[in-house]
Protein backbone atom coordinates (compact mmCIF):
# COMPACT_ATOMS: atom_id res chain seq x y z
CA UNK A 1 0.00 0.00 0.00
CA UNK A 2 1.02 3.50 -0.83
CA UNK A 3 2.63 4.65 2.52
CA UNK A 4 2.96 8.37 2.80
CA UNK A 5 4.18 10.41 6.21
CA UNK A 6 1.90 14.01 5.73
CA UNK A 7 3.70 16.23 8.45
CA UNK A 8 2.47 19.99 8.56
CA UNK A 9 5.07 21.84 9.86
CA UNK A 10 3.66 24.76 11.76
CA UNK A 11 6.28 25.02 15.42
CA UNK A 12 8.97 23.97 16.40
CA UNK A 13 7.49 20.77 17.39
CA UNK A 14 6.33 19.13 14.17
CA UNK A 15 10.42 19.29 13.37
CA UNK A 16 10.51 16.12 15.54
CA UNK A 17 7.66 14.70 13.56
CA UNK A 18 9.55 15.47 10.31
CA UNK A 19 12.34 13.58 11.44
CA UNK A 20 10.78 10.82 12.63
CA UNK A 21 8.72 9.87 9.54
CA UNK A 22 12.38 10.39 7.74
CA UNK A 23 13.26 7.28 10.24
CA UNK A 24 10.08 5.28 9.65
CA UNK A 25 10.31 5.70 5.84
CA UNK A 26 14.30 4.84 5.68
CA UNK A 27 13.00 1.54 7.36
CA UNK A 28 10.27 0.79 5.59
CA UNK A 29 12.95 1.39 2.29
CA UNK A 30 15.71 -1.02 4.11
CA UNK A 31 18.19 1.93 3.95
CA UNK A 32 21.11 1.29 6.03
CA UNK A 33 22.32 3.16 9.47
CA UNK A 34 24.07 5.65 7.43
CA UNK A 35 21.86 6.63 4.98
CA UNK A 36 19.08 6.93 7.31
CA UNK A 37 20.41 9.04 9.47
CA UNK A 38 21.22 11.57 5.97
CA UNK A 39 17.16 11.08 5.58
CA UNK A 40 16.43 12.24 9.08
CA UNK A 41 19.03 14.69 8.72
CA UNK A 42 17.03 16.09 5.21
CA UNK A 43 13.64 16.02 6.59
CA UNK A 44 14.85 18.02 9.80
CA UNK A 45 16.54 20.83 7.55
CA UNK A 46 13.54 21.16 5.05
CA UNK A 47 11.31 21.19 8.03
CA UNK A 48 13.24 23.82 10.04
CA UNK A 49 13.49 25.92 6.70
CA UNK A 50 9.97 25.96 6.28
CA UNK A 51 9.84 27.63 9.83
CA UNK A 52 12.21 30.32 9.13
CA UNK A 53 11.73 31.46 5.47
CA UNK A 54 7.82 30.47 4.71
CA UNK A 55 5.97 30.89 8.08
CA UNK A 56 4.82 27.15 7.89
CA UNK A 57 4.43 24.30 5.08
CA UNK A 58 4.04 20.55 4.89
CA UNK A 59 6.64 17.67 4.44
CA UNK A 60 5.78 14.84 2.65
CA UNK A 61 7.97 11.82 3.13
CA UNK A 62 7.43 8.91 1.45
CA UNK A 63 9.21 5.72 -0.17
CA UNK A 64 9.13 5.52 -3.96
CA UNK A 65 10.71 3.51 -6.57
CA UNK A 66 14.46 2.62 -6.54
CA UNK A 67 16.95 4.74 -9.25
CA UNK A 68 17.89 2.60 -11.52
CA UNK A 69 16.41 -0.08 -13.32
CA UNK A 70 16.08 -3.99 -12.36
CA UNK A 71 17.43 -3.31 -8.48
CA UNK A 72 14.89 -4.04 -5.86
CA UNK A 73 15.74 -1.39 -3.23
CA UNK A 74 13.03 1.48 -2.44
CA UNK A 75 14.03 5.21 -1.81
CA UNK A 76 13.16 7.65 0.45
CA UNK A 77 11.63 10.95 -1.18
CA UNK A 78 10.64 13.53 1.05
CA UNK A 79 8.81 17.34 -0.55
CA UNK A 80 8.90 20.64 1.08
CA UNK A 81 6.12 22.33 0.18
CA UNK A 82 4.94 25.88 1.05
CA UNK A 83 3.15 29.36 0.52
CA UNK A 84 5.54 31.34 1.98
CA UNK A 85 7.60 34.50 -0.28
CA UNK A 86 9.58 32.19 -2.32
CA UNK A 87 13.16 33.00 -3.77
CA UNK A 88 14.45 35.73 -5.68
CA UNK A 89 17.95 34.24 -6.23
CA UNK A 90 18.20 30.12 -5.71
CA UNK A 91 21.77 29.82 -6.92
CA UNK A 92 22.46 32.18 -3.90
CA UNK A 93 20.28 30.26 -1.51
CA UNK A 94 22.49 26.96 -2.02
CA UNK A 95 25.56 29.00 -0.63
CA UNK A 96 26.85 27.65 2.78
CA UNK A 97 26.30 30.92 4.83
CA UNK A 98 23.30 32.43 2.75
CA UNK A 99 20.10 33.37 4.96
CA UNK A 100 17.39 35.58 5.22
CA UNK A 101 16.28 34.57 8.92
CA UNK A 102 19.74 35.44 10.55
CA UNK A 103 20.24 31.17 10.57
CA UNK A 104 23.89 29.60 9.58
CA UNK A 105 22.19 29.17 6.28
CA UNK A 106 24.02 25.41 5.90
CA UNK A 107 20.58 23.81 5.17
CA UNK A 108 19.51 23.72 1.39
CA UNK A 109 23.75 23.42 0.66
CA UNK A 110 23.29 20.44 2.76
CA UNK A 111 20.35 18.58 1.45
CA UNK A 112 21.92 18.53 -1.72
CA UNK A 113 25.54 17.68 -0.89
CA UNK A 114 23.96 14.60 1.43
CA UNK A 115 20.58 13.71 -1.47
CA UNK A 116 20.76 11.63 -4.48
CA UNK A 117 18.65 13.47 -6.07
CA UNK A 118 17.84 17.05 -5.23
CA UNK A 119 15.62 20.08 -7.01
CA UNK A 120 14.00 23.07 -5.45
CA UNK A 121 11.45 25.17 -7.51
CA UNK A 122 10.59 29.03 -5.97
CA UNK A 123 8.62 31.68 -7.27
CA UNK A 124 8.52 35.05 -5.51
CA UNK A 125 5.45 35.98 -3.86
CA UNK A 126 4.05 32.07 -4.56
CA UNK A 127 6.30 30.04 -2.37
CA UNK A 128 8.66 27.26 -2.92
CA UNK A 129 8.78 23.43 -3.24
CA UNK A 130 12.25 21.30 -2.05
CA UNK A 131 12.30 17.97 -3.07
CA UNK A 132 15.42 15.15 -1.94
CA UNK A 133 15.88 11.51 -2.54
CA UNK A 134 18.09 9.47 -0.69
CA UNK A 135 18.61 5.41 -1.16
CA UNK A 136 20.81 3.10 -0.19
CA UNK A 137 23.72 3.29 -2.46
CA UNK A 138 26.72 5.35 -2.56
CA UNK A 139 25.69 9.18 -3.23
CA UNK A 140 26.05 10.40 -6.72
CA UNK A 141 24.87 14.33 -7.13
CA UNK A 142 24.91 15.12 -10.51
CA UNK A 143 24.48 11.82 -12.18
CA UNK A 144 22.71 11.44 -15.02
CA UNK A 145 18.76 10.97 -13.98
CA UNK A 146 18.19 7.11 -12.66
CA UNK A 147 15.78 4.86 -14.25
CA UNK A 148 12.71 3.70 -13.81
CA UNK A 149 12.66 1.33 -11.52
CA UNK A 150 10.16 -1.81 -9.84
CA UNK A 151 7.05 -1.79 -8.49
CA UNK A 152 7.45 0.66 -5.71
CA UNK A 153 4.21 1.69 -2.93
CA UNK A 154 3.46 5.06 -4.99
CA UNK A 155 6.07 4.94 -8.23
CA UNK A 156 9.18 5.61 -9.54
CA UNK A 157 11.30 8.13 -10.20
CA UNK A 158 13.69 8.67 -13.10
CA UNK A 159 15.33 8.43 -16.49
CA UNK A 160 13.25 5.79 -19.08
CA UNK A 161 15.51 5.70 -21.93
CA UNK A 162 18.30 3.56 -22.77
CA UNK A 163 21.46 5.00 -25.26
CA UNK A 164 19.69 3.65 -28.47
CA UNK A 165 16.43 4.96 -27.61
CA UNK A 166 15.37 8.51 -29.34
CA UNK A 167 13.54 9.88 -26.72
CA UNK A 168 14.85 10.71 -22.95
CA UNK A 169 12.17 10.82 -20.31
CA UNK A 170 11.44 11.28 -16.73
CA UNK A 171 9.05 10.15 -14.26
CA UNK A 172 8.21 11.40 -10.97
CA UNK A 173 5.40 12.02 -8.31
CA UNK A 174 3.91 12.93 -5.10
CA UNK A 175 0.54 10.96 -2.99
CA UNK A 176 -1.22 13.11 -0.19
CA UNK A 177 -3.79 11.05 1.60
CA UNK A 178 -7.02 11.82 2.50
CA UNK A 179 -7.34 14.07 6.35
CA UNK A 180 -3.18 12.52 7.24
CA UNK A 181 -3.60 8.34 6.95
CA UNK A 182 -0.95 6.40 7.20
CA UNK A 183 -2.36 4.72 3.45
CA UNK A 184 -3.49 6.59 0.26
CA UNK A 185 -6.36 5.08 -1.97
CA UNK A 186 -4.35 6.50 -4.83
CA UNK A 187 -1.12 4.83 -6.49
CA UNK A 188 1.26 5.53 -9.53
CA UNK A 189 3.86 3.39 -11.08
CA UNK A 190 6.24 3.13 -14.46
CA UNK A 191 7.21 0.02 -15.99
CA UNK A 192 9.58 -0.67 -18.97
CA UNK A 193 9.09 -3.35 -21.55
CA UNK A 194 11.64 -2.97 -24.58
CA UNK A 195 10.82 0.38 -25.83
CA UNK A 196 7.63 1.03 -24.27
CA UNK A 197 7.65 2.99 -21.28
CA UNK A 198 3.86 2.63 -19.45
CA UNK A 199 2.87 4.93 -16.54
CA UNK A 200 -0.46 4.10 -14.69
CA UNK A 201 -2.50 6.06 -12.11
CA UNK A 202 -5.06 4.37 -10.26
CA UNK A 203 -7.56 5.58 -7.80
CA UNK A 204 -9.45 2.77 -5.74
CA UNK A 205 -12.77 3.54 -4.75
CA UNK A 206 -13.27 5.66 -1.58
CA UNK A 207 -10.11 6.14 0.50
CA UNK A 208 -8.46 4.18 3.28
CA UNK A 209 -7.09 0.61 3.39
CA UNK A 210 -9.48 -0.93 0.56
CA UNK A 211 -9.14 1.52 -1.16
CA UNK A 212 -5.15 0.94 -1.34
CA UNK A 213 -5.22 -2.42 -2.03
CA UNK A 214 -7.27 -1.89 -5.23
CA UNK A 215 -4.70 0.51 -6.28
CA UNK A 216 -1.80 -1.40 -5.28
CA UNK A 217 -3.29 -4.53 -7.04
CA UNK A 218 -2.99 -2.68 -9.67
CA UNK A 219 0.12 -0.88 -9.79
CA UNK A 220 1.76 -4.82 -9.39
CA UNK A 221 -0.13 -5.97 -12.62
CA UNK A 222 1.32 -3.25 -14.47
CA UNK A 223 4.71 -4.56 -13.74
CA UNK A 224 3.65 -7.77 -15.19
CA UNK A 225 1.98 -7.04 -17.98
CA UNK A 226 3.98 -4.17 -19.28
CA UNK A 227 4.22 -5.34 -22.65
CA UNK A 228 0.42 -4.70 -23.52
CA UNK A 229 -1.22 -1.29 -24.98
CA UNK A 230 -3.25 1.04 -22.79
CA UNK A 231 -6.50 -0.26 -23.72
CA UNK A 232 -5.49 -4.37 -23.60
CA UNK A 233 -3.81 -3.55 -20.38
CA UNK A 234 -7.03 -1.71 -18.46
CA UNK A 235 -8.90 -4.79 -19.35
CA UNK A 236 -6.37 -7.26 -18.01
CA UNK A 237 -6.53 -4.67 -14.71
CA UNK A 238 -9.97 -4.71 -15.00
CA UNK A 239 -10.30 -8.81 -14.40
CA UNK A 240 -7.75 -8.22 -11.94
CA UNK A 241 -9.37 -6.07 -9.55
CA UNK A 242 -12.18 -7.75 -9.77
CA UNK A 243 -13.03 -8.72 -5.96
CA UNK A 244 -11.85 -5.00 -4.50
CA UNK A 245 -13.74 -2.27 -4.31
CA UNK A 246 -12.07 -1.08 -7.67
CA UNK A 247 -10.62 1.59 -9.44
CA UNK A 248 -10.26 4.69 -11.77
CA UNK A 249 -7.24 4.09 -13.38
CA UNK A 250 -5.25 5.85 -16.39
CA UNK A 251 -2.44 4.67 -18.32
CA UNK A 252 -0.16 6.54 -20.34
CA UNK A 253 2.31 4.14 -23.04
CA UNK A 254 5.37 6.04 -24.53
CA UNK A 255 6.79 4.30 -27.19
CA UNK A 256 10.48 5.87 -26.54
CA UNK A 257 11.82 4.98 -30.39
CA UNK A 258 8.92 6.38 -32.18
CA UNK A 259 7.95 8.67 -30.13
CA UNK A 260 4.42 8.12 -30.38
CA UNK A 261 2.20 8.74 -26.83
CA UNK A 262 -0.78 6.43 -26.44
CA UNK A 263 -3.28 6.84 -23.94
CA UNK A 264 -6.62 5.20 -22.53
CA UNK A 265 -8.71 5.72 -19.29
CA UNK A 266 -11.73 4.19 -17.13
CA UNK A 267 -13.33 6.64 -14.52
CA UNK A 268 -12.55 10.10 -13.41
CA UNK A 269 -8.53 10.15 -13.35
CA UNK A 270 -7.75 12.83 -15.05
CA UNK A 271 -4.89 13.52 -18.45
CA UNK A 272 -3.14 16.49 -19.60
CA UNK A 273 -0.88 17.00 -22.13
CA UNK A 274 1.45 20.19 -22.60
CA UNK A 275 2.29 20.49 -26.30
CA UNK A 276 3.73 23.75 -26.95
CA UNK A 277 2.52 25.98 -25.25
CA UNK A 278 -1.14 24.66 -24.68
CA UNK A 279 -2.74 22.04 -22.86
CA UNK A 280 -4.73 18.81 -24.40
CA UNK A 281 -7.44 17.41 -22.19
CA UNK A 282 -6.95 13.24 -22.71
CA UNK A 283 -10.68 11.73 -21.97
CA UNK A 284 -11.27 8.56 -20.08
CA UNK A 285 -14.47 6.48 -20.54
CA UNK A 286 -17.00 6.45 -17.45
CA UNK A 287 -16.79 3.16 -15.43
CA UNK A 288 -14.98 1.52 -12.69
CA UNK A 289 -12.15 -0.91 -13.52
CA UNK A 290 -13.13 -4.05 -11.53
CA UNK A 291 -16.87 -3.36 -11.57
CA UNK A 292 -18.36 -1.34 -14.65
CA UNK A 293 -15.75 -1.56 -17.80
CA UNK A 294 -17.42 0.39 -20.19
CA UNK A 295 -17.47 -2.53 -23.02
CA UNK A 296 -15.15 0.05 -25.72
CA UNK A 297 -11.47 1.30 -24.87
CA UNK A 298 -10.72 3.91 -27.37
CA UNK A 299 -7.23 4.93 -27.21
CA UNK A 300 -5.93 8.70 -28.11
CA UNK A 301 -2.44 8.77 -29.25
CA UNK A 302 -0.17 11.72 -29.82
CA UNK A 303 3.06 12.74 -30.79
CA UNK A 304 6.07 13.34 -28.43
CA UNK A 305 8.22 16.06 -28.18
CA UNK A 306 10.94 17.69 -26.36
CA UNK A 307 8.21 20.75 -25.30
CA UNK A 308 5.96 17.68 -23.87
CA UNK A 309 4.89 17.31 -20.76
CA UNK A 310 1.73 14.45 -19.41
CA UNK A 311 0.04 14.87 -16.16
CA UNK A 312 -1.78 12.17 -14.40
CA UNK A 313 -3.76 13.02 -11.38
CA UNK A 314 -6.95 12.09 -9.10
CA UNK A 315 -9.32 13.60 -8.41
CA UNK A 316 -8.30 14.58 -5.23
CA UNK A 317 -7.01 17.68 -7.48
CA UNK A 318 -10.14 20.24 -8.07
CA UNK A 319 -11.42 20.05 -11.29
CA UNK A 320 -10.34 23.56 -13.05
CA UNK A 321 -6.71 23.32 -11.75
CA UNK A 322 -4.45 25.51 -13.53
CA UNK A 323 -1.44 23.88 -14.58
CA UNK A 324 1.66 25.08 -13.96
CA UNK A 325 3.91 27.29 -16.36
CA UNK A 326 7.23 29.23 -15.62
CA UNK A 327 10.53 28.95 -17.77
CA UNK A 328 11.58 25.94 -15.45
CA UNK A 329 8.71 23.95 -15.99
CA UNK A 330 10.27 21.86 -18.33
CA UNK A 331 13.83 21.63 -15.89
CA UNK A 332 12.41 20.75 -13.24
CA UNK A 333 12.52 16.98 -11.21
CA UNK A 334 8.69 15.48 -12.22
CA UNK A 335 7.91 15.02 -9.19
CA UNK A 336 8.99 18.79 -7.90
CA UNK A 337 6.19 19.40 -10.68
CA UNK A 338 3.74 17.36 -9.54
CA UNK A 339 3.85 19.05 -5.74
CA UNK A 340 3.79 22.58 -7.74
CA UNK A 341 0.70 21.38 -9.42
CA UNK A 342 -0.70 19.96 -5.95
CA UNK A 343 0.62 23.30 -4.00
CA UNK A 344 -1.25 25.50 -6.55
CA UNK A 345 -4.43 23.85 -7.09
CA UNK A 346 -5.41 23.88 -3.21
CA UNK A 347 -6.30 26.43 -0.67
CA UNK A 348 -8.29 26.60 3.06
CA UNK A 349 -10.62 27.77 0.95
CA UNK A 350 -11.27 24.63 -1.36
CA UNK A 351 -10.41 21.77 1.45
CA UNK A 352 -9.58 18.43 -0.37
CA UNK A 353 -12.06 15.63 0.25
CA UNK A 354 -9.79 12.68 -0.89
CA UNK A 355 -6.39 11.34 -1.57
CA UNK A 356 -4.69 13.22 -4.13
CA UNK A 357 -1.81 12.09 -5.98
CA UNK A 358 -0.14 13.56 -9.09
CA UNK A 359 1.85 11.63 -12.01
CA UNK A 360 4.44 13.67 -14.21
CA UNK A 361 6.38 12.39 -17.55
CA UNK A 362 8.72 14.65 -18.60
CA UNK A 363 11.41 15.17 -21.40
CA UNK A 364 15.03 14.93 -19.25
CA UNK A 365 16.73 17.92 -20.25
CA UNK A 366 19.78 17.83 -22.51
CA UNK A 367 22.81 18.68 -20.02
CA UNK A 368 20.90 15.39 -17.06
CA UNK A 369 21.11 12.71 -20.11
Amino acid sequence: MTRVWDVPVHDSTRVRDARVAAEEAAALAGLGRSRAADAALVATELATNLLRHARGGRLLVETVGPPAAGAADLVVQIAAIDHGPGMSDIPAAFGDGFSTAGSLGAGLGTCRRVADDFDLHSVPGRGTVALARIGGGARSRGRRAPGPGQEGPSGAPGDASPAAALFSVRIGGVNIPFRGAECSGDAWTCARDGDRLTLMLADGLGHGPEAARASTTAAREVHRSAHLPPAELLRRLDDVLRGTRGAAVAVAQLDLRAGRLRFAGVGNVGARLREGDSWRHLLSRPGIVGAHRPSTLPETEAAWAADRLLVLHSDGLPSRWVPPAGPRLLSCDPAVTAAVTVRDAGSSARPVRDDTAVAVLAPTPPDRR
